[in-house]
């Protein structure tokens, strides 16, 4: 029995394989393209591994990790914080792609209940419109700090009659106020609530995909995958924007069986 690991990176891929002893029986370094990926198949069929341990295979590993499973290998997911601990305890605690590709494959060989990669295309069509939806949600964030820097000038006082400018009622009591005022900042503070309700319209349409999505991965995932609470503002974030968009949800971790790394494991397709 061999097992095998693999730290990938942009542009190499470093792997290592250990007999059911962990002891290692081969090392290499690979070009991370659908060339090496071949390569890849081919060298490990020297060695016959009966699974394969990857780090990063949401990310940089992702296509590789994909390619091993369609060649028939059992390809599964090793967390970084696995291979950080593994690495504390060797005598010298300095970070090698070859070094660390045998720790990965020895904590494949030692840990049965590694998640296995999921090759279903929902998995990645929920990664993209998870990303998408922060993303707009950021530019919704930013574009709202700037429409009450501009509403500060020209309405000075206005939060008293208004909140959260991310709001759909406030938007409109924003462009009730800012009626028939023909100055350049209002012309400009105009246009951006515009496109705040435009945003508001993309994410709540891109919700109900990702509500959609879900649901074909279990009752679990459906219920939290598109809560608030999986999202976490940085300190700098809250400070600049709490007058502009209102209280955000708590940012503290959930702790019932981490819900959210379950939604982030499931965007990186590793459950």
């Amino acid at each position: 029995m061999a097992v095998a690991g693999i730290d990938s990176h942009k542009d190499t891929l470093a792997v290592a394989v250990v007999d059911d002893q962990g002891r290692e029986l081969d090392r290499s370094e690979i070009e991370n393209s659908a060339h090496g990926h071949h390569a890849l198949i081919g060298w490990l069929g020297r060695h016959h591994p009966t699974r394969v341990g990857i780090e990063g295979a949401g990310s940089n590993g992702r296509v590789a990790a994909l390619r091993l499973q369609d060649a028939g290998y059992e390809v599964v997911e090793v967390p970084p914080q696995l291979t950080a601990q593994a690495r504390r305890r060797q005598r010298t605690q300095a970070k090698s792609d070859p070094i660390d590709a045998l720790l990965i494959a020895r904590i494949g060989l030692r840990e049965p209940e590694l998640p296995q990669i999921r090759p279903s295309r929902d998995i990645e069509d929920l990664r993209v419109l998870l990303r998408h939806r922060r993303e707009l949600r950021s530019e919704r964030t930013r574009l709202a700090s700037r429409l009450h820097a501009d509403l500060e000038q020209l309405e000075p006082g206005y939060q008293a009659r208004i909140g959260r400018l991310t709001n759909e009622r406030n938007l409109d009591r924003v462009r009730r106020l800012l009626g028939g005022d023909d100055r350049v900042r209002a012309q400009v503070a105009r246009e951006r609530v515009s496109r705040l309700r435009q945003l508001n319209r993309q994410i709540k349409r891109i919700t109900g995909e990702i509500g959609l999505l879900a649901a074909t991965f279990g009752s679990g995932l459906t219920t939290i995958i598109g809560i608030e609470s999986c999202w976490q503002p940085s300190s700098s974030q809250r400070s600049a924007t709490s007058v502009a968009t209102g209280p955000r949800p708590s940012s503290r971790w959930p702790t019932a069986r981490h819900p959210c790394r379950r939604v982030r494991a499931a965007s990186t397709g590793t459950v």
